[in-house]
C-alpha cells in the first residue's frame, strides 16, 4: 500500500510520463510480455534513521524531509541487472518490526535486507546488532543477502559513529557496508546494487 506522499509522487510522475511504477500501454501485443523476475528487499532500522526517505529517494529521486510513515509501505521498481530486467519490491517496515509476529512475517518473506542506521546516532548503530540477530533467527541462514547502510552521510560534521567502527562490524558480519545520504542521493543506487553481489555475484538475483 502506498502512503499519501508516495501516492502523490507516483501520480505526479505518471502525468509526466516518468514514474518507475507506471507503464504506458502502446498498442496491443498478441502475446503478453514476460513478467520480470521479482525480488523482495526488506528495509529495517531504528526509527528516524531515514529508511523511508532513502526508499523514496531510490524510487522517485525525491527527498521528503518530513515523511513520517505509521505503517509499512511496499514500493516496486523495475531495474536492469546484468542485462536482465527485474522488479525490486522494497518493504519499508516503518517501525512495524517492534511487533514480533508482524516482524517475523516480514523477515520470512524477504530475499535481501538493508539494515539502516544513522551515522549521527550511536544508538541506531547499536540496534543493528539486534536486527541482524532477529533476521538470522527467522531466516535460519547466515548467508542471506544483507547490506549494512550508514545513512545521513551529508551530516559528516555531526558524525558520532566512527567510519572504522562501521567497517569493522560489516567485516565481522562478512557483509558490504555503504554510507548514503537520502538528502543528496549520495550512494543511494550503489546501496541497491550492492545486494546483488553478496555470496558471489548472483546470490540474490539468480533464477530459481
Amino acid at each position: 500500500m502506498f502512503s499519501t506522499i508516495a501516492y502523490q509522487l507516483s501520480t505526479k510522475f505518471a502525468e509526466e510520463g516518468k514514474c518507475p511504477c507506471v507503464e504506458r500501454r502502446v498498442g496491443m501485443s498478441k502475446k503478453p510480455a514476460a513478467q520480470p523476475t521479482l525480488h523482495k528487499v526488506i528495509m529495517v532500522g531504528s526509527g528516524g534513521v531515514g529508511k523511508s526517505a532513502l526508499t523514496l529517494q531510490f524510487m522517485y529521486d525525491e527527498f521528503v524531509e518530513d515523511y513520517e510513515p505509521t505503517k509499512a509501505d511496499s514500493y516496486r521498481k523495475k531495474v536492469v541487472l546484468d542485462g536482465e530486467e527485474v522488479q525490486i519490491d522494497i518493504l519499508d517496515t516503518a517501525g512495524q518490526e517492534d511487533y514480533a509476529a508482524i516482524r517475523d512475517n516480514y523477515f520470512r518473506s524477504g530475499e535481501g535486507f538493508l539494515c539502516v542506521f544513522s551515522i549521527t546516532e550511536p544508538e541506531s548503530f547499536d540496534a543493528t546488532q539486534e536486527f541482524r540477530e532477529q533476521i538470522l533467527r527467522v531466516k535460519n541462514d547466515d548467508n542471506i543477502p544483507f547490506l549494512l547502510v550508514g545513512n545521513k552521510s551529508d551530516l559528516a560534521d555531526k558524525r558520532r559513529v566512527p567510519l572504522e567502527t562501521c567497517r569493522e562490524r560489516a567485516h565481522n558480519w562478512q557483509v558490504p557496508y555503504v554510507e548514503t545520504s537520502a538528502k543528496t542521493r549520495d550512494n543511494v543506487d550503489k546501496a541497491a546494487r550492492q545486494l546483488r553481489i553478496l555470496d558471489g555475484l548472483r546470490f540474490m538475483f539468480r533464477r530459481s
